[in-house]
């Protein structure tokens, strides 16, 4: 039996039609058996799904006979086939929120730096810090070296935090985010803001891991599935960078910390869950 895959995807473009592009894609999502979620929005599309192998590609395939998404960069990553519980595809106002619409992503957004040249910065000892724009939580379990953390609990708290990075206005900057799609429209924010020497890296740590398994990422990379963490290609001997909460001792599972509110994930050992269990509960996703 084949392994399921799952695959990430987005692109920023102007749609005068959403509401149809979300059924149009929908309906064939639902024809090929896949799970997942989409959103739609006049600025673009943002999707994750999980499917059989050739499902996936008939959908790929599919994706891309649109004039509109023929160059859309498909990310993928082995599944376990309980990624998701349903199939999710709905219009909003944005495609992932930062509560800024007004950008012109094509013209704003930093130049892209691919990973063959963050390597490369890496390798010759570039003087370079990598802001990685993703929520604490999944930092936690993952990230670069040289990494600057700001502490976002979720990506639309980046406005109210950029006064806090006013200290790497003039550094050289590298933004970091899974796939892409927060490092398109934070830094046009950043850029605005000041941010003078400001590079995003293109097609996000998902590519990286993909590209130089175990070198300058260390951990695994935190998503938005039943999966919690994926190392994107196999890794031998991959660096175990998360701690317990509780105990600092290494782990990657994730739970959620019920005895908050809102409710946030952790990183939690088997042994300290079996004493602090109680208002804890395996992280999943909804979708």
């Amino acid at each position: 039996m084949q392994t399921p895959i799952v695959i990430l995807f987005y692109k920023f473009i102007k749609l005068a039609d959403p509401q149809v592009v979300a059924l149009a894609h929908k309906e064939k999502a639902k024809d090929l058996g896949l799970l997942g979620r989409m959103i739609v929005a006049e600025e673009g599309v943002n999707a994750t799904f999980e499917g059989e192998v050739e499902k996936i590609q008939e959908y790929i395939d599919f994706l891309h006979s649109d004039a509109r998404f023929t160059d859309v960069v498909v990310k993928q990553s082995a599944g376990n086939g309980k990624a998701f519980t349903k199939l999710s595809v709905k219009v909003r106002d944005e495609v992932v929120t930062l509560g800024i619409k007004d950008f012109d992503i094509q013209k704003e957004t930093a130049t892209e730096l691919p990973a063959s040249e963050l390597q490369s910065w890496y390798e010759k000892g570039e003087d370079f810090v990598v802001l990685d724009l993703r929520n604490d939580y999944e930092i936690a379990s993952g990230k670069f070296e040289n990494t600057v953390d700001p502490g976002l609990a979720n990506f639309r708290d980046l406005p109210e935090k950029v006064s806090e990075l006013k200290h790497l206005k003039d550094k050289k900057v590298v933004a970091v985010c899974t796939g892409g799609i927060r490092c398109e429209k934070a830094t046009c924010l950043l850029k605005r803001e000041g941010f003078t020497d400001l590079y995003q890296l293109k097609d996000g740590i998902h590519t990286y891991m993909k590209e130089y398994p175990g070198q300058n990422w260390k951990g695994s990379l935190f998503v938005f599935d039943n999966r919690m963490t994926t190392d994107v290609v196999p890794t031998p001997n991959k660096e175990i960078i998360g701690r317990c909460v509780f105990c600092e001792n290494a782990t990657e599972q994730y739970y959620s910390d019920d005895s908050v509110r809102p409710s946030k994930k952790i990183l939690c050992c088997d042994s300290c869950y079996s004493i602090n269990g109680a208002h804890l509960r395996l992280s999943t996703t909804t979708g």
